[in-house]
């Protein structure tokens, strides 16, 4: 700015001498130009004092932006200022979460459960005729397995509503096994006797009943619900939800040392589709692997309603976290000389986060959030095969592989809308994921 200032006047000296000197040379040539002369004198004063205002406003304005080099302790004021405030907005942003422990429910979550039901039960129907038991459909062992169901709930409801997916199923392919087997026999026995079917006693009947229960094979029975359970989980890899695979491989990029883990209802087990879940799963929590919790949970749904505790899986997930956990930090504790922190079972695991990811409001976010676990819903649009948001409403027809009562699904749907306020995140398609998994860490 001063060399500026300093310019300016030598430019207002220079014209005034070269204007004084040129007006007096003209004056001696011609005095008659004289007022021709003033004029170029006025105009170099005007254009010096434009310099000037001109001058004046850029200094006005580098003071405006610019911190004088000469000033040091103006240029450190303006550097400590930046410095507190950026120290002030590290200090407000809110620490990022670490995840310890990712569970997923799987189906309908992870794929669709009905076509994946339907290729099971063309299975059985395979199966069985492998087996010498043919002429059954698809359509066959839902029905037996419904009607075994009412018929010990008639007898025993507390132990209808406790029987597993697979008792049921497995109850039900024994049924059909039996039928073909007492046909069989009491066409032979009326061969035998040269007589129609219908024309033997019923004592005859009572026996070749007695017959066939007795001549199943439980190596059969079981041969045939293994081939059932694998054409399940075949079934399943084929119709993983768009974007699952993808969203697994960056979630455990983002959280290298996550524990995953599964916690379902049924037989499903990630660890065995091994062409698309199973590198990502670490340990699988089954209800029909716990039997205590699992009677408790369905007395109290038929005594209590959407008061029903369903913590017992997700505490046993838990324990099963803080198991794998307690090993993974013993081997790094190891690994750098450290000693082993052991955790506590129940009172506490450590300072990390839990996330559960499903798509039943009741068993996936009510059960995960009473044992502290946020949550993420998934309501994948109707195009997808999703069943669970339609699943739940007595004005629309069931699934036909369902085998839920009236009165549980009653009870269930009270249990939804209990829980929804406990919902963190919802998502609509997989993709999301990984964002709102971070989202609930950054605590978004």
């Amino acid at each position: 700015f001063s060399m500026a200032c300093s310019l300016s006047s030598f430019l207002v000296v220079l014209q005034y001498q070269y204007c004084t000197t040129h007006d007096l040379r003209s004056h001696n040539n011609n005095n008659n130009k004289d007022k021709d002369r003033k004029p170029t004198y006025n105009q170099a004063m005007k254009t010096s004092i434009r310099v000037l205002h001109l001058v004046g406003l850029l200094a006005a304005t580098s003071n405006a932006f610019f911190v004088p080099a000469h000033d040091s302790r103006t240029a450190t004021r303006v550097w400590a200022s930046t410095q507190a405030d950026g120290a002030t907005a590290t200090a407000s942003k809110p620490k990022v979460q670490e995840l310890g422990l990712l569970t997923f429910d799987l189906d309908d979550t992870l794929y669709p459960i009905e076509p994946v039901i339907k290729a099971a039960n063309d299975a059985f129907v395979d199966a069985m005729e492998k087996y010498g038991f043919p002429g059954l459909s698809a359509f066959d062992i839902v029905e037996t397995g419904k009607q075994v169901r009412e018929e010990i709930a008639k007898v025993d409801p507390e132990k209808a509503a406790t029987l597993t997916h697979t008792e049921i199923r497995e109850l039900a392919i024994r049924r059909e096994m039996e039928k073909i087997i007492l046909k069989r026999k009491l066409q032979e026995v009326a061969d035998d006797w040269a007589t129609p079917v219908d024309s033997l006693t019923a004592t005859v009947k009572n026996h070749a009943q007695t017959w066939a229960k007795n001549a199943i094979s439980e190596s059969v029975v079981q041969s045939v619900l293994t081939e059932w359970e694998m054409a399940r989980h075949h079934a399943a890899e084929r119709n993983i939800f768009p974007h699952v695979i993808d969203a697994m491989k960056q979630i455990k990029e983002d959280h290298p040392n996550v524990i995953i883990g599964a916690v379902t209802d049924g037989r499903a087990n990630p660890l065995l589709m091994t062409f698309t879940l199973a590198p990502f799963f670490d340990f699988v929590m089954s209800w029909e692997d716990h039997q205590g919790g699992r009677r408790k949970f369905f007395q109290d749904l038929g005594e209590v309603g959407e008061k029903a505790e369903l913590t017992w899986i997700y505490d046993a997930a838990r324990h099963q976290y803080a198991i794998l956990k307690q090993s993974q930090d013993a081997i790094n504790a190891l690994k750098n000389n450290e000693p082993v922190k052991p955790l506590v079972w129940p009172d506490n695991y450590d300072d990390l986060v839990w996330i559960h990811v499903g798509d039943d409001l009741a068993f996936d976010v009510g059960g995960s959030s009473a044992c502290g676990a946020k949550t993420i819903l998934v309501e994948l649009p109707k195009s997808l095969g999703q069943t669970a948001p339609f699943r739940f409403d007595t004005s629309i027809k069931q699934p036909g592989w369902s085998t839920t009562t009236k009165k549980e699904l009653e009870a269930r749907i009270r249990m939804n809308e209990a829980a929804r306020e406990h919902v963190n995140v919802q998502i609509n398609t997989m993709e999301r994921l990984p964002i709102a998994i971070n989202e609930i860490l950054r605590g978004d």
